[in-house]
């Protein structure tokens, strides 16, 4: 069998990180206060395009499914941009060390464009949801390429505040779509210009990028496409895709023992496999997989996987618990807004901690453990909590995650040489993607499966009627309002129960990510780009451990 080109003289051992000539790694170098912030804005503004429309579909997709005389397909059209957004994220960082940041996000930014373009446009479904996959792969190109932008131009030691500023942007924009697209909706213009309003504005972003983004691009005697690992680049998105689609629908619009659901899931692990047995004996891996052999580097993918399993757990399920306390839909959302003001506040807060200390270890250990204790009184929520805890709770569920995410990035990318930084950043949200799915399925899997034990406890036997009561709640949360006055106490208590469980599934997703993030390996924040301000080595004995 032929040896990849880069794999290692047989009966040597590879290197855990190869280590580069200095001549092949050219650095951005400082650039001026005036213009990081412009640099940074530009790019910020397709973050906050790509962040709002992962969330403006919430209000439309009633009616979106109205003009197209619809439902059954429809959900697709939110699911599909978040399964392209997080499938394609992982691609970036590879390709746009060989191409160039400036033509990644020029390139991300007309992809996001004309998907954004085609569902203003739609007048089939089809082409809807063709739109939304597009402008979901440009999307989360975006959101990656911005963070190795702000990686390239500013020091480690100073790389968390800016990160927390993304981060605020990014959750700024999300907790805005959803009334964005009502606001739309509701006015004169219809559904159809909360989309079309973007453009302009993509415009802008894809020139100010295409004339401000000026990072050099690493050469070698090959050319571009030469160096793409294909192979790799197609097995990846092949195998997040498939994983993506089986979970989303699995057990909601597709059953379980469904042939797609069981068809995808197996496929996608096949594949998974295909793809760390090629990329381990490639030169220019998309993901270099023996970098997630070092210590800090699978302690920090695997803490992102956790904490985001165990917030999408929470968020998820934290409005129906609203509601089953009387909100209603639209006060249940706005009950999630600490949430986002303490994701902004944790991720800026631990940014500028580490900016003057220089150290992140200790700082990541009380982050998690504010994250765990949050998600404990969570946990022990009843039907008669009060508004204060439930808000306290979330605001440090959002403050632990935000400051985790800034804590953890700035350890990956301090764990590795420079030339490392944007593929060890896309091995993060490759885990990201996955966690934020796996977390919705598993939580799902425990309420309904709880709610399924307590309701038949409680009520089963009592006659058809109530056979029927039970069927219609594990159906649809909303008929619970409509339960008959005999039964309604025991179906509410049942509900709480389905929904304790995965808050307590939550809490133990945390823990687990509490213990992978004390692993984390320390290392030198440094002051300069260049990182000459002191030895650049890993120590591969400490990062083995």
């Amino acid at each position: 069998m032929p040896r990849h080109r880069g794999a290692p003289p047989e009966g040597e051992a590879a290197p855990l990180i190869a280590k580069p000539d200095d001549d092949d790694v050219p650095f951005a170098g400082e650039v001026s206060s005036a213009r990081l912030w412009t640099i940074l804005g530009a790019t910020w503004v397709g973050v906050f395009l790509a962040s709002l429309d992962s969330t403006i579909i919430a209000t439309l997709l009633g009616p979106i499914s109205s003009s197209f005389s619809s439902f059954s397909t429809i959900s697709w059209v939110a699911s599909g941009y978040l399964i392209t957004n997080s499938a394609f994220q992982p691609l970036s960082g590879r390709l746009t060390d060989i191409f160039g940041r400036r033509a990644g996000l020029i390139a991300a930014n007309v992809a996001f464009g004309t998907g954004t373009l085609m569902c203003g446009l739609a007048k089939d479904e089809w082409v809807l949801i063709a739109g939304r996959l597009i402008a979901g792969a440009g999307g989360g190109c975006l959101n990656a390429i911005s963070t190795f932008v702000a990686s390239d131009l500013i020091p480690l030691r100073r790389r968390g505040l800016y990160q927390g500023l993304g981060n605020l942007v990014f959750g700024t924009g999300a907790g805005l779509g959803g009334y964005v697209g009502g606001l739309f909706n509701d006015s004169s213009l219809g559904w159809r210009w909360a989309f079309l309003f973007q453009i302009p504005i993509i415009v802008v972003s894809g020139l100010a990028v295409a004339f401000l983004v000026d990072i050099p691009v690493r050469n070698t005697a090959e050319g571009a496409l030469r160096r793409v690992d294909f192979f790799g680049a197609t097995t990846l998105v092949s195998a997040l895709i498939l994983l993506l689609v089986g979970l989303n629908t699995g057990g909601t619009i597709l059953p379980w023992t469904h042939p797609l659901v069981l068809t995808t899931i197996p496929l996608s692990l096949i594949i998974l496999v295909a793809f760390v047995y090629a990329e381990s004996r490639t030169e220019e891996p998309i993901i270099p997989v023996r970098l997630l052999l070092l210590r800090t580097a699978w302690s920090a993918c695997l803490t992102n996987w956790l904490f985001v399993m165990s917030v999408y757990a929470l968020l998820f399920y934290g409005p129906l618990y609203f509601q089953l306390q009387g909100s209603s839909a639209t006060s249940a959302g706005l009950r999630l807004l600490p949430n986002s003001v303490g994701l902004s506040i944790g991720s800026l807060s631990t940014g500028y901690i580490m900016r003057s200390t220089g150290k992140y270890y200790t700082l990541g250990v009380v982050i998690n453990s504010v994250f765990v204790a949050a998600a404990a009184v969570i946990a022990s929520f009843n039907l008669h909590t009060t508004d204060l805890p439930q808000f306290i709770a979330y605001f440090f569920i959002g403050y632990g995650y935000g400051g985790m995410l800034t804590v953890t990035l700035i350890a990956l990318i301090s764990a590795v040489p420079h030339r490392f930084q944007a593929v060890i950043t896309s091995a993060s949200y490759a885990f990201r993607a996955s966690g934020s799915t796996i977390g919705v399925t598993i939580a799902g899997a425990a309420f309904q499966n709880v709610l399924k034990r307590q309701l038949e406890h409680r009520l089963g036997g009592l006659g058809k009627e109530a056979e029927d009561v039970i069927r219609r709640v594990r159906d649809n949360f909303d008929d619970v309002r409509k339960v008959p006055d005999q039964w309604k106490e025991d179906v509410m208590q049942s509900e709480m129960a389905a929904l304790r469980a995965v808050f307590i599934v939550a809490l133990l997703l945390a823990m687990a990510g509490w213990v992978t993030g004390a692993c984390l390996g320390k290392h030198k924040l440094h002051t300069t780009i260049s990182r000459d301000d002191d030895d650049d080595e890993v120590d591969e004995r400490d990062e083995r451990q």
